[in-house]
């Protein structure tokens, strides 16, 4: 059984099949981002062990079933060591050959430890700002914050991820005081003004920002440039199983740049108009600063004689220094939007002030510190500060294995030379000399 398992696995045609049905997933996948997205479509065909393929617009009976990418890329990495182990010997002309397939092996573990491993967040701050902590790009997170008694600035908190927030389901945690019961989830939302002679639909909850405005379902949206932000209703029971209240709690108001683009959305939407003209830029200007000042006063509860903040917000990851910006640098070419110098000067902040240090980051030339790599990613001017401020949003990678490509590419090119040089020499040697004639 097995050496008929290891003979299959050496076969050539094995290698052929498993490149065909390669070509097979890249084809499909790629269709399928033109209706799921390119994470989505990544996710499903690419980051998975099987698959399947249903068109867009035409029968629902038809469905090709796929290898995904993880099924593929070990079936390949057995391949080829089992053929490794079969076919070659350590010689000499066979060196070159050797280190091909050592920089093949190691840009296949080299890709799944980064599915596996890598991560990318933001960090986005104004000019005098410190950040101790990136969000994630596309995930969000239910928190239960407390200040800490004695330690201002610092903060309690119990995160529940947003994969366990489904309609129905009942959260329990021992930090708790309550259970939470998650009475709607909508995966994508809408924010609109609930004034009262200007909506006939009841409240969403009980407590908080759903007496002033309400945030409805709207399809999910796929496109590389959007975003999905998701609201969720939910009760608090106490120990004894009293209601303490509903809440909506919605990545809206999660940070304090999506509580700016809600506040200008919204005031847009109450003026009307382009919102081009100055006298509808500064109606729009004032009355999102009033939206945003109702937007970001906390929703609480309290029990035990304790009060707990809650607020969806992107998933936070926490370092243990912090990184403050200092000034930001936004040119364009001259009559053109057209980027010519973006640049954030940061400074990193440690408990103690022991390797503070100040650091510039722009394009191609990012900060590697403790195993991360903050690149500039986008940059702005927050529109409701007193004072003009610059903003900036540096786009944070953690990837343990960002070096595996450079290696195994080195150790392929290194193996093709090797093999190339060895035949050639031996070829220069078989050459017969020339003679000269008269």
């Amino acid at each position: 059984m097995l050496a008929s398992v290891f003979k299959l696995l050496c076969s050539l045609r094995l290698t052929v099949v498993l490149l065909v049905l390669g070509i097979a997933v890249v084809f499909f996948g790629t269709l399928a981002q033109t209706s799921d997205g390119l994470y989505i479509a990544q996710a499903r065909y690419f980051r998975s062990w099987f698959s399947t393929w249903t068109p867009h617009s035409g029968p629902s009976w038809v469905i090709v079933p796929l290898p995904g990418g993880y099924l593929l890329g070990t079936l390949l990495l057995a391949n080829l060591l089992a053929a490794h182990i079969k076919r070659f010997q350590f010689t000499w002309n066979k060196v070159g050959i050797h280190l091909t397939h050592i920089g093949i092996i190691t840009l296949l573990l080299g890709q799944l430890l980064t599915d596996m491993m890598a991560r990318e967040s933001r960090m986005s701050f104004a000019e005098g700002q410190a950040r101790t902590y990136s969000e994630d790009f596309h995930t969000f997170e239910l928190a239960f914050t407390a200040d800490v008694p004695d330690q201002p600035g610092f903060q309690d908190a119990v995160v529940i991820p947003e994969s366990k927030l489904k309609t129905g389901s009942e959260i329990r945690q021992a930090q708790l005081p309550f259970t939470v019961k998650i009475r709607e989830y909508i995966p994508n939302s809408d924010p609109s003004f609930r004034a009262p002679m200007m909506t006939n639909h009841p409240a969403q909850a009980s407590e908080g920002i759903a007496q002033r405005f309400r945030f409805q379902s709207t399809p999910v949206n796929n496109k590389m440039d959007s975003k999905n932000i998701p609201s969720v209703v939910l009760e608090l029971m106490d120990k004894s199983g009293k209601s303490l209240g509903t809440w909506v709690a919605t990545g809206w108001i999660g940070d304090e740049s999506m509580s700016q683009v809600a506040a200008l959305g919204l005031a847009k939407s109450m003026v009307g108009g382009s919102g081009e003209r100055p006298e509808e830029m500064r109606r729009v200007r004032e009355m999102a600063r009033q939206f945003l000042g109702i937007l970001v006063v906390p929703q609480t509860v309290r029990v035990d004689g304790r009060e707990l903040a809650l607020t969806l917000r992107p998933t936070r990851y926490y370092e243990p220094y912090s990184i403050r910006l200092l000034k930001t640098t936004h040119e364009v070419y001259q009559g053109t939007k057209t980027p010519k110098d973006f640049r954030s000067r940061v400074k990193l902040e440690h408990p103690g002030g022991v390797g503070d240090r100040e650091v510039e980051i722009f394009m191609n030339s990012p900060l590697r510190y403790s195993g991360l790599a903050f690149f500039q990613f986008q940059m702005g001017e927050d529109q409701f500060a007193a004072v003009p401020r610059g903003t900036s949003v540096l786009q944070v990678v953690k990837n343990p294995s960002w070096l595996t490509p450079y290696v195994g590419c080195i150790v392929v090119g290194i193996g093709m030379t090797w093999q190339f040089l060895y035949h050639l020499s031996k070829f220069h040697k078989k050459r017969t000399p020339s003679t000269n004639l008269p």
